[in-house]
């Protein structure tokens, strides 16, 4: 498929010739719980245990040195209870869209970069939610995980024109406004449409697709906290880049909205690297070759 004839599709068109693969019954039946506040450990137990394969990856992920429990926790009904519903449901969410996404061979791309990048910005958005007072941090940690679900099936669907965007990409260029430059839309558009088509609520859809507006959202952090995290996150270094090209755009914004006395774009970083390290098993992740500190420092040895 060519660049020109992408630019004239509509990215549902392109997404709907993906073929956009299913959720599992249990995560979709997680989610449907989820619209009702009266629902608790107990009702959203029965679908993770009626999937065996997710409830192990649950208890795996409660049992993780990322928690910290002091006891082994067997009952999947007692880890909900003790790490919170919204949380064991982005696990399952992000469980499920994890293990759905396509490996295509398309030029640079490489599918275990992406995800190990996208562990790192949910994590950090996570982190600047709480900082900045978001009151779902969850809900930033779930969106940033899952903001660039899209390339692989965009790049599956049109390998031409995502090898050639990607080593365009190479160059220094976000891969989204090389999208917007050809195509006419992004890969945010575009997540934010898979969103959707998973009837995953509005306001996560919205967090998706959205998370390349981190201008509009640091005019107005206090109101747009969750919107800014995963925004923020979204300028992170890419894992496949021997250096963070937009370093000082990071900088100038994490400035601007960290709280008085709240840890230094270093300190951050170090955090990220040390959750990383503890939460990459969950996923079956390496660690990447360069750590988001290393990353920082060579940026600032460069711009000095």
């Amino acid at each position: 498929m060519s660049s020109t004839s992408v630019a004239k599709i509509d990215p549902r068109k392109l997404l709907a010739g993906a073929q956009l693969p299913a959720l599992p019954q249990s995560a979709i039946r997680l989610l449907e719980l989820s619209q009702d506040p009266d629902n608790g450990p107990g009702e959203f137990t029965v679908p993770i245990e009626s999937d065996p394969g997710l409830a192990g990856q649950v208890l795996r992920f409660v049992n993780s040195s990322y928690f910290g429990f002091s006891r082994e926790i067997s009952s999947v009904k007692l880890a909900i209870t003790l790490v919170g519903i919204r949380t064991i449901k982005n696990f399952a969410l992000w469980s499920a869209v994890f293990s759905l996404m396509p490996n295509p061979r398309c030029g640079p791309f490489d599918l275990k970069k992406l995800w190990q990048d996208s562990l790192r910005r949910a994590l950090f958005a996570r982190a600047v939610a709480k900082l900045i007072g978001v009151k779902e941090p969850e809900e930033p940690f779930a969106a940033a995980l899952l903001q660039d679900m899209a390339v692989p099936l965009l790049a599956k669907e049109a390998p031409q024109l995502y090898e050639k965007l990607l080593e365009t990409r190479e160059n220094g260029m976000r891969l989204s406004a090389l999208e917007q430059r050809v195509c006419g839309w992004t890969h945010a558009e575009a997540g934010g449409i898979m969103a959707r088509g998973w009837n995953l609520p509005e306001s996560f859809s919205v967090l998706v697709e959205s998370h390349l507006d981190v201008e509009r959202w640091a005019a107005q952090p206090e109101a747009e906290g969750d919107k800014l995290s995963v925004a923020l996150s979204a300028l992170l270094p890419c894992s496949a880049d021997p250096t963070w090209n937009e370093h000082a755009l990071f900088d100038e914004y994490y400035q601007k909205i960290c709280p008085s006395g709240g840890p230094s774009v270093p300190e951050i970083l170090v955090q990220i690297d040390d959750e990383f390290t503890e939460f990459a098993p969950l996923l079956k992740l390496a660690t990447p070759g360069k750590s988001l500190v290393d990353y920082h420092n060579e940026a600032v040895a460069d711009d000095s």
